[in-house]
Formats: C-alpha cells, structure tokens, sequence
C-alpha cells in the first residue's frame, strides 16, 4: 500500500480545524443572553391642593358711563371757499400773420364773430380771454376758425373756401397748436378789449322866461302883482347835484405795429363739424 502524502494531510487537517472552530462559534452565539432585570416604576405623588382664586368684585357703573356719547359738534371752517375765478373774455384777438413766399410779415386786429380777410386767408374769432389771476401762467388763448379761399377773378366764381385750421390757438405756446398752411403762418399775439367811449355829463336844458299876455283892447290896464317877499332867514343851499358813475378803465393794449386795415368780409359757409369742437361758453 503506498504510503499518503504529508502534505495533503496537514491540508486536511487545516480544513477539519476551521470547520470545528466554526461549529464551536455558531453554538457560542446561539445560547440565550440573559434578559435585564426589570426596574421598578417610581410612583406618582398625590397632586397638591390648589385653593381656588378670590373673584375681584367691578364696581358699579354710573349712568353717565351707560349713556351714549353726545355727537361731535360741528366745526366751521376757518376760511371761507372761494368760489373759482373764471377767464376774462375781450371782443378783440391780435393776430399776425406771415406769407411765406414774399417773407412778409402783417400784425392786424379781427373782431370776435366778424371775419377778416388776410390775402388767400379769412379769419373768423369766435372767443378771446386771457388766464385767470389764480392761474400760474399769464397766457392769451383764442379759438378760430381759418379758412383758405382765394380772391375771385373777373369773369369766373369765386373757389369753394377750406378750412384750414379750426381750434384754440396759445400766446406762449404758438407751436402747441399751429396752423398748417403750404404758403401762409399764422398765430395769436393777445387779446384786448374795444375802448370804452368817454362818458359825458348830461346837461340840464334851459329855461326861458315865460313873457306876459299883452292886455285886450279898450280894456282897463290891470296892476302888476307885487313880488314876493323875501322869506327871513339864510337862503337854502343848491341841491346837489347827482354824481356821476366812472367809465371802467380798459387794459392797457400793447404797442401794435401800424398796419393797413383789413377789408371784412362775408363769412363763408362752413363744412358741418362734430360740435365737440365749439368754444366752452
């Protein structure tokens, strides 16, 4: 029989140890672990005695604390409202106007509802006034109506007019709202009221003396009756006379260029417009 190998015993017996030390470990961890003995549970103490608070007595309400509040009285204002201060309105716009072809320059009056003709141009006025004192910016604003109708040649009617601007026009602000025009520029100076006539004193009329009837013929002369005593005393004082209102002084206008009058004309008849654009009354 041929003897067994040293080697492949050791490794045998290697592998037979680790075996038994496993098994060995397994019964180590699988006997039970002893549990804790359980501890005593402390018991509550009894709960104290808690007296119970003293109520607080309110004291009793009057009746002047029951009854409602008076209502507050009514305050009056310390300055009084003012009512607010509407524009004052003239009769007369001062325009001028340019040609822009000829560079020629005209500064010339158009009473309010009369139109006046410039060239190729008729300006109608249709409200003029000036800012009021409360308002920050002193200003002249004006509305109008222009319309382009050139003059009529001999022999041949007159074109149909168009309008050619139609609104407010501004003193300050002239390119605000301008006039549009290929050939003519046209905008508002100010605004001036028509001076008033000098007011006269009236006179009283004179008296004339009445002359006696002469008498009848063949009649008896009659005697003149005698005059009057004079009454004793001072003499009673003249009535007076009653005084006379002033005139109201106009404004001041501003210094015009002299310039020949515009002709007026008649009004032209104007295409039917959205009232929205009417002046404010």
């Amino acid at each position: 029989m041929r003897p067994a190998d040293p080697l492949r015993w050791r490794i045998r017996a290697a592998v037979l140890s680790g075996l038994l030390a496993a098994a060995g470990a397994s019964l180590v961890s699988a006997q039970p672990v002893p549990e804790p003995a359980p501890q005593p549970v402390p018991e509550e103490a009894p709960p104290a005695v808690v007296r119970p608070p003293t109520p607080v007595v309110a004291p009793p309400l009057s009746a002047q604390e029951v009854a409602p509040a008076a209502p507050p009285a009514a305050r009056v204002g310390s300055t009084p409202v003012e009512p607010p201060v509407r524009r004052a309105r003239y009769d007369v716009a001062v325009l001028q106007a340019l040609d822009k072809v000829t560079a020629e320059t005209l500064r010339f009056e158009a009473p309010v509802g009369r139109p006046v003709r410039y060239k190729n141009l008729v300006f109608t006025v249709r409200a003029c006034e000036r800012s009021a004192p409360n308002e920050p910016i002193e200003d002249s604003v004006a509305y109008l109506t222009v319309y382009s109708q050139p003059r009529a040649e001999r022999g041949r009617p007159a074109p149909p007019a168009r309008q050619a601007f139609r609104g407010w026009m501004y003193a300050s602000s002239p390119g605000l709202h301008p006039l549009e025009h290929p050939g003519y520029d046209a905008w508002l100076i100010t605004c001036r009221a028509v001076r008033p006539a000098t007011a006269t004193a009236p006179v009283a009329p004179a008296t004339r003396p009445v002359a006696a009837a002469a008498p009848a013929a063949g009649s008896a002369p009659t005697a003149a009756a005698p005059a009057p005593a004079a009454a004793a005393g001072p003499a009673a004082p003249p009535p007076a006379r009653p005084a006379t209102t002033p005139a109201p002084k106009a404004p001041t206008p501003p210094p015009t260029v002299p310039a020949p009058a515009p002709t007026p004309v008649a009004p032209p008849a104007p295409p039917p417009a959205a009232a929205a654009d009417e002046p404010i009354a």
